[in-house]
C-alpha cells in the first residue's frame, strides 16, 4: 500500500513540484493538495491522508493552528515545508513542539530549483514520518509556552560550586526531539546535575530552541560553545552543524564545539559525545537515548555503560519513533528502559 499524502501549500509552484517529486516513489502517492488549510479540511473529511506536507505562513489559517487542531482532532504525522529566514526558524520550532515530525527547509528564492535538487531527501522525509507514532502525543507535548518559574525558585549562581560538577548527564535524541526534551527539561529543578544534549536539528535551529526552553524552563537551557562549563541547573545544547565533546578541565567538565564530517549521517552525532562521555566522565555520567530515527548513539551508549556509566533509554510506547532507543537496547548497551514522564524523576 502507498502512502497517501496531502500537501497544503500557498504556492501553487510548491505544490507541483512536491507533488511531482513524491508521486515519483512507488510507495508515496500525492491524492490531493490544497492552498490553505481550511481547503485542507474540507478535503479531509473526505479522505485522512497518512502524511500531510504543510507550509506555515498561509491566508486564513496559518500552519501552526492547523497542525495544533489536527493532532488534537486526530494525531497525523505532518511535515513542515518552510523557509530558514528567522522569523520562520521560531515559527519551525514551534511548529515541531505542537507535534510536526520533521522539517524540510526551503529558501525564500529558487524554491523550484531546490526542491527539485531535493528530491531523495524529501521522499526520504515523508516515508520516514510515515513511521511515525503520533499517537503517544498528549496534551502536554502540544501545550503552548509557558512563562519561567518566579525568581524565588530559582538559586544563586552555582558557577563557584565546583565539587558538584562531577556529574554530567548526555541526552540524545532525533524525531520527536523536540517535544520530548521539552517534558524532560521542563520538569527539572535548578538542582539538577549539568546536561549536554544532541537533539539532529539543523543549522540555525539549535539557537532558538535552545532560547525557547530557556524561556519555558527552571534550568538555564543555551547554544553551546567551546569551553562552555557544564555545571548543576544548566542545559546545554550542541549547535546544529557541529560536533559536541566532553573533556576534563582540572575538577571541571567543559565542551568542546568543533567542525567534522558526519558521524551515522548526522552533525552533530550523539555517538560523538556519547563516546567523548565514556572516555572523560566515566562512572560520574549517564546516558540517555531517546525518541529517534536511525542508530546514532546505540555504540556511543554501549561505551558508556562499559565505562561504568548508568545508562537509559525511553520506552518504545512514548517514543514517536522508536529508532535509536531500540538499536541500543538490542546491543544491550541499556541499563534502564522507562516511559518519557520518567525521565525527568530518573534524571
Amino acid at each position: 500500500m502507498s502512502i497517501e499524502v496531502l500537501v497544503v501549500d500557498d504556492s501553487a509552484v510548491v505544490r507541483q513540484v512536491i507533488s511531482k517529486i513524491l508521486n515519483k516513489a512507488k510507495d508515496i502517492n500525492v491524492y490531493d493538495v490544497a492552498s490553505d488549510p481550511v481547503f485542507a479540511l474540507g478535503k479531509m473529511e473526505k479522505k485522512w491522508p497518512d502524511i500531510i506536507v504543510l507550509d506555515i505562513e498561509m491566508p486564513r489559517m496559518d500552519g501552526i493552528t492547523f497542525l495544533r487542531k489536527i493532532m488534537i482532532d486526530r494525531p497525523t504525522p505532518v511535515v513542515i515545508c518552510s523557509s530558514l529566514a528567522v522569523k520562520g526558524t521560531e515559527l519551525s520550532l514551534n511548529a515541531l513542539a505542537a507535534g510536526a515530525v520533521d522539517i524540510i527547509t526551503k529558501p525564500e528564492l529558487g524554491i523550484k530549483g531546490f526542491l527539485e535538487d531535493a528530491e531523495k531527501q524529501i521522499q526520504h522525509t515523508v516515508r520516514n514520518a510515515a513511521k511515525a507514532n503520533v499517537s503517544t502525543r498528549d496534551a502536554k507535548l502540544i501545550r503552548s509556552v509557558k512563562t519561567k518559574p518566579p525568581e524565588e525558585n530559582i538559586l544563586p549562581d552555582l558557577t563557584g560550586m565546583s565539587k558538584t560538577t562531577d556529574r554530567v548527564i548526555a541526552i540524545g535524541t532525533s524525531t520527536g526531539g523536540v517535544q520530548a526534551l521539552e517534558v524532560v527539561l521542563t520538569a527539572l529543578p535548578r538542582t539538577c546535575p549539568g546536561i549536554v544534549i544532541v537533539q539532529h536539528m539543523p543549522e540555525k535551529f539549535t539557537e532558538a530552541f535552545a532560547n525557547r526552553l530557556n524561556s519555558i524552563c527552571a534550568i538555564e537551557v543555551i547554544e553551546a560553545r567551546s569551553g562552555d562549563r557544564i555545571i548543576p541547573g544548566r542545559a546545554l545544547i550542541a549547535p546544529g552543524g557541529k560536533h559536541i565533546e566532553v573533556e576534563r578541565s582540572g575538577a571541571q567538565y567543559i565542551t568542546r564545539v568543533f567542525s567534522g564530517p558526519a558521524v551515522n549521517r548526522h552533525c552533530p552525532s550523539v555517538d560523538v559525545l556519547f563516546r567523548s562521555v565514556a572516555k572523560h566522565v566515566k562512572q560520574n555520567a549517564t546516558g540517555i537515548i531517546m525518541t529517534g530515527m536511525g542508530d546514532d548513539g546505540a555504540q556511543g551508549l554501549l561505551a558508556m555503560q562499559s565505562a561504568g556509566a548508568q545508562t537509559i533509554a525511553q520506552d518504545e510506547a512514548s517514543c514517536v519513533v522508536f529508532g535509536m532507543p531500540k538499536e541500543a537496547i538490542k546491543l544491550g548497551a541499556v541499563n534502564f528502559e522507562i516511559s518519557l514522564d520518567q525521565i525527568a524523576d530518573k534524571i
